[in-house]
């Protein structure tokens, strides 16, 4: 008697590993063996990035604060700093659209946070 092979289970699971490889280059997309390696990998990649792409964003946004930050007379750090003390608490995201779109609100908010960085200066100069 041969054993049981579960042979309808087994075509349906290579099925689909070898439709989610369609594209992959060579034996990649044409054998099981190096196909579940290949689609293994993509999905680790894609994890991984899903994680990555938020960092790259934000580095965006943060060279093109930097940008606006710098036409307007200021450096990103000092800005930041600046809102911080400011109390105005805005991701960079938002900073970062109203630079590009808003120049005239960026400017405010680049004025805010100057002043409030002279009144911290200002006050850490009287207690000490």
């Amino acid at each position: 008697m041969a054993r049981a092979s579960n042979s309808p289970a087994s075509r349906k699971r290579r099925k689909k590993v070898l439709k989610y490889a369609r594209g992959y280059f060579g034996n990649k997309s044409k054998l099981f063996r190096y196909a579940k390696e290949a689609v293994q990998h993509a999905w680790q990649y894609a994890y991984r990035d899903r994680k990555k792409k938020k960092g790259e964003w934000r580095s965006l946004w943060i060279v093109r604060l930097n940008a606006a930050c710098r036409e307007a007379g200021i450096s990103y750090s000092r800005f930041v700093e600046g809102l911080k003390a400011a109390g105005i608490s805005l991701d960079r995201k938002i900073l970062s659209d109203i630079a590009v779109c808003d120049q005239t609100a960026f400017h405010a908010l680049v004025k805010h946070a100057q002043e409030a960085l002279e009144a911290k200066t200002a006050g850490s100069k009287k207690s000490g």
